[in-house]
């Protein structure tokens, strides 16, 4: 398997530990961003094969980082993204489809059901 690129970005440190390790161990290769500025720096400079955003972080949160990547000139503007969130609203699933969110994943969640839809979105984009 090719190494895929992942950018996981949640202010989280117990939740992106864990996922970056339930992830690591599938192969993937994982960035992590603390917050939605940290986020933009990576999805400016470098190329991945997916990105997953937490919705509530600081600085940027997850919908305002993927509504610049769609509109923006930078690597990642076609690159599918998964929305993490607390929030199961029909408004705020509307403002994410919106921004151009691949796929939401509502908290609680297990790491098992994210690596399923990562494994779609990644090889079966492809």
């Amino acid at each position: 398997m090719s190494n895929y690129r992942i950018l996981l970005a949640d202010d989280e440190l117990a939740l992106r530990f864990l996922l970056t390790e339930t992830l690591a161990d599938e192969g993937y290769e994982i960035t992590e961003a603390e917050d939605g500025k940290e986020a933009l720096i990576h999805i400016q400079s470098t190329r991945y094969d997916l990105i997953i955003l937490d919705y509530m972080m600081p600085e940027l949160t997850g919908v305002e980082v993927c509504e610049w990547l769609r509109t923006q000139n930078n690597p990642n503007q076609e690159t599918p993204v998964i929305l993490l969130t607390a929030k199961a609203l029909e408004k705020d699933r509307e403002r994410a489809k919106k921004a151009g969110v691949s796929t939401y994943i509502v908290k609680p969640f297990s790491p098992l059901q994210l690596v399923d839809i990562v494994k779609q979105l990644i090889e079966g984009g492809q």
